[in-house]
């Protein structure tokens, strides 16, 4: 009988019986591990919690607490709730092995066991909660490294809203992880012009997250103000399509004239804008020729869309992760939903309208968390 060589992990042998108590130590012995013993239940918790140990074998009938009371004390203290158990017991009735597994043991051994099949459960238990472990490791490890990438992010969005006279602004960001690959930005332009990126790269996280960056990094280097919106598309298909692939970005581009109430729309995949008409209290997603997302092919060129806008009218720019957001019944929230929504609170500021519009479809899924990143920017004409 060879052991494992377990090294410095710790095993703790509860077990009323000296007899029993001695065999099962010299039985582990050559495990390398190192052995504790408890002759009662109450002696098993306090060492428990003193020392942690990386798996406990536990006897079912003991005097004063048995092992499952024992075992439903561990299980209901977070620091101990994660040593695996394992039941060693004369009890060979199918409910007991029932009841010791469904108050969270991982294993049941009956008595009078076989010292190999011991040793091989308590090499396989140990070996799975040592994995456990590390695994929790380098959980916490990239969960540090994303909330790092979320955080160099977020520095790439405009740090402040402009001042824009005749239109209030607002945004909404969040990601559905640490960082994701909803992007938005705004260029001010000559001639009392403003352009409107709102962007959503494939997939989520750290890929999704690189592919903002690129495209942020593309928009800020076009070579002059990006006042033609069919123009600044083409640009960033170009240089997207060398690097992209597999992945791709959808895109909205839209230059706001703000001395006439203008739209120049140029969309690549992207959902086309919402605008609200105030006149006639009815919200519409704006038709308006596209191509598809960046990143795939080159374009032979790109179609532009015109609109105009009145005084208290609204225009919504947003990536999808809003209206494709589940609840818990697997529907999404959807355009209409969104159109409604930016119809309701009439005279409402733009950062009070984008809140009860989150309300509701935080309200719609009910708990469920968001599968995808989500971004709103708002302008209300004055």
């Amino acid at each position: 009988m060879t052991g494992n060589n377990m090294g410095t992990e710790s095993i703790l042998l509860v077990d009323d019986n000296p007899t029993n108590l001695q065999v099962l130590y010299q039985t582990l012995e050559s495990t390398g591990c190192k052995l504790l013993v408890a002759k009662d239940g109450e002696t098993a918790l306090a060492i428990a919690a003193k020392a942690s140990p990386d798996l406990i074998l536990l006897d079912i009938m003991m005097p004063g607490i048995d092992g499952f009371e024992v075992c439903r004390r561990l299980k209901d203290d977070p620091a101990q709730a994660g040593i695996p158990v394992i039941f060693l017991s004369a009890l060979t009735d199918t409910k007991d092995k029932v009841r010791g597994l469904q108050l969270g043991a991982v294993d049941y051994v009956s008595k009078p066991f076989q010292p190999d099949e011991v040793i091989a459960r308590v090499n396989t238990h140990l070996t799975i909660h040592r994995l456990k472990r590390e695994v929790e490791s380098k959980k916490d490890e990239l969960e540090n490294e994303l909330e790092v990438v979320s955080d160099v992010q977020r520095r790439l969005l405009p740090k402040n809203l402009p001042e824009i006279a005749g239109l209030k602004l607002a945004v909404h960001y969040e990601t559905s992880l640490y960082a994701g690959g909803d992007y938005y930005d705004i260029a001010k332009l000559p001639d009392n012009q403003w352009g409107f990126l709102v962007a959503d790269a494939e997939g989520h996280s750290a890929p999704a997250a690189v592919m903002m960056a690129m495209t942020c990094a593309l928009f800020r280097s076009y070579p002059e103000p990006p006042a033609e919106p069919g123009d600044l598309v083409y640009f960033l298909n170009q240089h997207l399509c060398k690097v992209a692939d597999p992945s791709f970005v959808t895109a909205l581009y839209v230059v706001y004239d703000a001395n006439h109430h203008t739209l120049k729309i140029a969309r690549a995949g992207h959902p086309p804008p919402m605008i609200y008409r105030s006149s006639d209290k009815k919200a519409i997603e704006y038709t308006c020729d596209g191509v598809f997302p960046l990143g795939i092919d080159p374009y032979e060129q790109v179609p532009v869309t015109e609109a105009e806008l009145q005084p208290d009218d609204r225009i919504l720019l947003y990536t999808d992760g809003v209206t494709e957001r589940f609840n818990k019944d697997g529907k999404t929230y959807g355009e209409e939903r969104l159109l409604r929504q930016l119809e309701a609170n009439p005279g409402s500021q733009p950062q009070e309208q984008l809140a009860a519009i989150m309300k509701d479809v935080d309200n719609f899924a009910n708990g469920r968390l968001a599968d995808d990143d989500q971004a709103l920017l708002l302008g209300i004409v004055e």
